[in-house]
């Protein structure tokens, strides 16, 4: 047994120094976000502002992403994963930065924080496509699913509790300006991180022809939806996903509050407590998914997961005691996440190298596309039927629409002609060999790497 193979299954990425310092600058890049949303809100709660502020601030946010995501695929499959993800966090630190002297002069208004999230939402819309293309360039591809894993445990641990607890304390002593500055200060330290780091190649085809930047950017473009409505396993799993965002979005989002408080009787932190349950749960089940190894049924245990994973949706909206409500979002944030780490994965497995970043930006925004949809159609539904149909809604529908998905788009043919419980493509290259197939970056040519 290998020093490596001692280690369990889930730590085993760690064994290679390239991926400890990723995991370092992700860390600090996630810390800084969680902190950045707290911050925000009560710079503009300071300012006397209002829900529609608020919402202002939400939008700046998710347009920049949804406006800038695809291109961001694009990018990640032209210029080395590493360049962009410096680049990326430098515009944040900047951008943390100009928040940061605008509140402490007093100057800061609402609009300002709306253009500043619109910034991060662009640089996010770039950051998430590159660090999915970049991580099979690092590690070998059994290793792939840990890696993923790791990254679900820590987006609710750093992101969603460590960012928004430091926001907290450093707001107590001196306002949202000093938490502006030390997240600026946070993107620093993941550019030295990522500067420290090996650029890697580019995973394109050799054979490729390039022609003018611009045409090619939509070349691209077109090539990444050709591949995704030619692939039968990524077109369906992406269809399914944007009805079931659809379903279930709004409810957890919008009615969510209104169930804790008019059915349990529970106040904030009755709510918050229901929220960190889906977290908890959400790490859970990512570190579960990075402890085993990647089912010989992978697209079906998946959707199942996803589809099955709805149904204590329904105790939410029938139920009035809070416990029950956190027992079930919790069983929804592991099946959730667990199945997100396992997707994560099969992309970086199955999609080839020179499509990747484009096919994880594309998962990304039809993720996203229906989202707003759905949180604007909740409120509407809950008010027009209750809570409870609602909740039934969104708890008995999921799994209908998952085994329809299986049954239909024969996903179980799929996997077992492309099994990956232990083996690899050949034409899927990752870790550091790929040097051996694909053409190296410019700034490592004359060093012969």
């Amino acid at each position: 047994m290998t020093r490596s193979d001692s280690l369990p299954r889930a730590l085993r990425p760690f064994r290679l120094g390239q991926y400890r310092l990723l995991v370092g600058a992700l860390a600090a890049s996630l810390l800084s976000a969680g902190a950045w949303l707290v911050a925000a809100v009560w710079q503009v709660v300071e300012l006397g502002g209002t829900p529609v502020d608020l919402s202002l601030v939400a939008v700046g946010s998710s347009l920049g992403l949804v406006i800038a995501v695809l291109f961001g695929g694009v990018a990640a499959d032209r210029i080395p994963q590493r360049r962009i993800l410096i680049a990326v966090e430098l515009v944040r630190g900047v951008t943390f930065a100009v928040a940061a002297v605008l509140a402490a002069t007093g100057v800061i208004e609402v609009w300002h924080l709306a253009v500043l999230s619109f910034v991060l939402g662009v640089a996010d819309g770039f950051f998430y496509p590159a660090y999915s293309a970049w991580l099979p360039s690092i590690l070998p591809a059994e290793q792939l699913l840990a890696a993923n894993g790791i990254e679900g445990v820590l987006r609710p641990a750093v992101m969603q509790a460590a960012g928004p607890a430091l926001a907290s304390a450093l707001i107590a002593v001196q306002g949202p300006w000093l938490a502006f500055a030390i997240v600026g200060a946070l993107q620093a330290a993941a550019v030295t991180v990522l500067a420290a780091m090996r650029t890697t190649p580019v995973r394109r085809d050799p054979d490729e022809v390039v022609v003018h930047p611009v045409r090619q950017t939509f070349i691209d473009l077109r090539d990444g939806f050709a591949y995704l409505a030619s692939t039968r396993w990524l077109l369906a799993t992406l269809i399914f996903s944007i009805v079931l965002v659809l379903i279930i979005m709004g409810p957890i989002e919008v009615l969510l509050p209104f169930a804790v408080k008019d059915q349990a009787g529970g106040g904030a932190g009755a709510f918050a407590l229901a929220l960190a349950a889906f977290g908890f749960g959400g790490a859970v089940g990512s570190l579960t998914a990075a402890s085993m190894r990647i089912p010989r049924r992978y697209l079906t245990l998946m959707i199942l997961a996803w589809g099955f994973g709805c149904l204590p949706l329904a105790l939410v909206g029938l139920t009035s005691w809070l416990w029950v409500m956190v027992a079930a979002l919790f069983v929804v944030g592991v099946l959730f996440d667990w199945a997100q780490v396992l997707w994560g994965t099969l992309l970086q497995r199955r999609v080839p190298p020179a499509m990747l970043g484009r096919v994880s930006s594309l998962d990304f925004f039809v993720s996203l596309a229906l989202m707003p949809v759905s949180m604007a159609i909740a409120g509407p539904i809950g008010e027009a039927v209750g809570l409870a149909p609602a909740f039934l809604f969104a708890g008995l529908v999921p799994p209908l629409l998952a085994l329809a998905t299986l049954a239909f788009a024969r996903l179980g043919r799929d996997e077992l002609a492309h099994p990956l419980d232990g083996r690899t493509d050949a034409t899927i290259v990752t870790g550091p060999e790929t040097a051996a197939r694909f053409e190296l970056p410019a700034d490592e040519r004359s060093r012969g790497e």
